[in-house]
């Protein structure tokens, strides 16, 4: 069985999409049988240290490759026919506009909020989602979905068939479940994201000033995340009231989600939620919305709160900052539940969808 995965997204400035895809390819490869091979589109063979903010590849590598990409898109289809002849699955992303013409085709759908949430998008992620739903979603033979609540949405909202979609929980580096907490002059209640609308940073600031005096002398909000799109007045806000640490390399994240007090997570949606997992494999009480898939994801592991109310962001951080006995709960509870979130796991699962896809 050989697979070939397109994984542009690594050649990119990217956030979840390329944790997902550098890490599922990364296990895939290593948890692969005999006679089964694990490629990446276009070309991809080993990989760098993942870093969100620049290519997997050297710039002398990704340039030809970003080029083969738009060829297969707007010049040349037979590029991508080519690319994948030999392979029995080509899984596609939203940065290919056509599909092979003699491949089985799958896809992972990550969220809908395009959909759902257009105002949270740019125009020009809204009409990439759009052609992936109609020209590669609508057309694969199966997909996978991040969680439940993602699936649920593509039934509804694509008429997918229920049957053709698999949920899939995506995982999480060991490195959280062993990370030794970094150290700051004072505890800290750290949010970790992009910055921009959908991750609803606003409220989490209004939330902050809502908190008893003593409670914000005594503990610091850093905000850790890039500049996302319409993200200026919210970084002038967060650097205002706030500690903004901007993009933090991945190989640090462990370390300072781990030394926090609290996580808070105030997002108006989410596919899966990376970072709610890796603060509770940390170790560290988690405050996070109660809509999309977070409930499902964080089962009884964390507090919920409306991220449209900024009272009640402020009330579960209250109850969670107050309690040391709530924390060293919830701390329990996270670490156990963050077990079912690895990424061998979510690799066993991907290559058992493929060999059914693959007829193998």
């Amino acid at each position: 069985m050989r697979i070939t995965i397109d994984a542009t997204s690594l050649l990119l400035r990217s956030a979840g999409v390329k944790n997902y895809t550098y890490h599922w390819i990364d296990h895939l490869r290593r948890q692969a049988g005999p006679g089964e091979e694990i490629r990446a589109f276009p070309l991809l063979g080993d990989l760098r240290a993942l870093d969100h903010e620049a290519s997997a590849l050297s710039l002398f590598a990704t340039a030809p490759r970003l080029a083969m990409l738009q060829a297969a898109n707007w010049v040349a289809p037979a590029v991508l026919d080519w690319a994948v002849s030999e392979s029995d699955v080509f899984h596609a992303s939203n940065m290919v506009r056509r599909v092979p013409r003699r491949t089985r085709i799958t896809a992972t759908l990550h969220d809908l909020t395009s959909m759902l949430m257009p105002a949270l998008h740019t125009r020009a992620n809204i009409r990439a989602d759009r052609s992936f739903f109609e020209r590669i979603v609508r057309r694969a033979d199966a997909l996978i979905a991040v969680s439940e609540n993602t699936r649920q949405d593509a039934i509804r909202l694509l008429k997918i068939a229920p049957e053709k979609i698999t949920t899939i929980h995506s995982g999480i580096p060991d490195t959280y479940f062993t990370a030794a907490p970094a150290k700051r002059e004072r505890p800290y209640v750290l949010y970790v994201g992009a910055v921009e609308p959908r991750k609803n940073l606003p409220a989490l600031l209004d939330a902050w000033k809502q908190l008893k005096p003593a409670l914000r002398k005594e503990f610091d909000l850093v905000i850790a995340g890039p500049a996302g799109w319409s993200s200026e007045a919210t970084i002038a806000r967060v650097r205002a009231e706030a500690t903004y640490l901007g993009y933090v390399p991945e190989a640090n994240l462990p370390g300072l989600v781990a030394g926090a007090t609290v996580f808070v997570y105030p997002s108006l949606y989410e596919g899966f939620g990376f970072p709610v997992v890796q603060a509770m494999a940390a170790g560290v009480p988690v405050v996070t919305s109660s809509t999309s898939c977070l409930p499902e994801i964080t089962g009884d592991a964390a507090l919920l709160a409306d991220p449209h109310s900024a009272g009640e962001i402020a009330a579960q951080l209250t109850c969670v900052l107050e309690s040391e006995s709530l924390r060293a709960d919830l701390s329990t509870r996270g670490r156990e539940r963050a077990q079912g979130f690895r990424w061998e796991k979510c690799a066993e699962e991907s290559l058992a969808f493929f060999r059914r896809v693959a007829g193998a």
